[in-house]
């Protein structure tokens, strides 16, 4: 499977939520330009990703930020292999227009086109930095959207063994920090709060679902905390916002660890991987490390700019769809909902 004969270029663009990126990618493995257009500063002001402010934003910067990564990496839209795409899930205004620039750029200069699942461009990212990562892997994606327990049976096969319920972790990150006046991005406020809080000052409960051991739940944490603050207010009593954060966090790094370590332990896996927005948490990070290093586990983790939204990562999973033969026509649509491992 790796053996190509010359070098594939792949210009990949990501637009499904509030960051407008575009990445030159060789053998999807280098990257040679990854440039990230962010809208944090302007979504802060309404506590959360306004779709419609997002969807407009990537009209004005996806142009831009193309350029830009075609620049950063030396090469011309001439010299590029291929155009990846994410094409769901995520924010369907948003998804379309880069579907729409990807396949505008694709029918002008003559190339190939290929959608990407924005999961398991997630996933991909770490093969950027880990050379010696090969399928097969079990893989925990855990991000704002998504809360999954992966095996990567093959470049671009994926069995999913485990996933929420209900919230998926990043969104209780986000709905506990409003909760607690952190405001927006909640997840990154919550890392650095915690730091400062005693992780066991308060027992937050870890929820397990029945028949479903690998299975996530996380409405019960978040309400949980709910209740508590509710309860500091009627009482009078001050909320130590420290303590608060760092022991939510805990159950929620709890949950997550002791699932992904079931399944390391009944399957016997040597290779686990993390992946998305969450993944940058470092507490989480910390305890998958310590868990993995004691069963001899090999762990590996994305650098945090590679967790959070960036084409690189799509770059790095079109390759892998590219060289075993995917390839979309200008039909491609954005697909808000996509299933991973769904195809189109």
């Amino acid at each position: 499977m790796e053996n190509h004969v010359e070098d594939v270029l792949i210009l990949a663009i990501e637009s499904s939520c509030d960051e407008t990126a575009a990445s030159v990618v060789k053998n999807g493995r280098e990257v040679l330009s990854n440039i990230i257009n962010s809208q944090i500063a302007i979504h802060t002001n309404y506590g959360g990703v306004v779709p419609e402010i997002a969807s407009r934003k990537h009209i004005e910067n996806i142009s831009p930020v193309i350029s830009m990564a075609l620049k950063e990496a030396g090469v011309t839209l001439n010299e590029i292999t291929v155009i990846g795409v994410t094409y769901g899930p995520g924010l369907v205004g948003a998804l379309l227009v880069g579907v729409a620039m990807a396949k505008a750029m694709a029918f002008a200069a003559k190339k190939p086109l290929v959608g990407v699942h924005h999961i398991e461009g997630h996933i991909a990212a770490n093969y950027i930095e880990n050379p010696d990562l090969k399928p097969p892997f079990a893989a925990l994606v855990v991000s704002g959207g998504h809360t999954h327990l992966v095996m990567v049976e093959d470049y671009g096969k994926y069995d999913i063994i485990g996933r929420t319920r209900d919230d998926a972790a990043g969104e209780a990150f986000d709905k506990v920090a409003r909760a607690v006046g952190l405001g927006y991005p909640g997840g990154p406020k919550i890392d650095k709060l915690a730091k400062e809080g005693n992780p066991h000052a308060i027992e937050f409960p870890r929820a397990n679902v029945e028949d479903a051991p690998y299975d996530f739940s996380f409405s019960g944490i978040k309400s949980a905390v709910l209740n508590y603050l509710n309860h500091c207010e009627m009482k009078d009593i001050k909320v130590n916002k420290a303590d608060l954060v760092a022991s939510f966090q805990n159950a929620v790094v709890d949950a997550l660890v002791s699932r992904a370590m079931l399944l390391i332990d009944t399957r016997h896996i040597h290779q686990f991987a993390i992946a998305g927005g969450v993944a940058s948490n470092s507490a989480l990070r910390l305890a998958l490390q310590n868990e993995c290093a004691k069963r001899n586990v090999t762990f590996y983790s994305p650098s945090p700019k590679l967790c959070t939204d960036n084409a690189a990562m799509i770059g790095a999973a079109a390759y892998y769809e590219y060289i075993k033969g995917t390839r979309h026509g200008y039909d491609l649509n954005a697909i808000p909902n996509l299933k991973l491992g769904e195809r189109v």
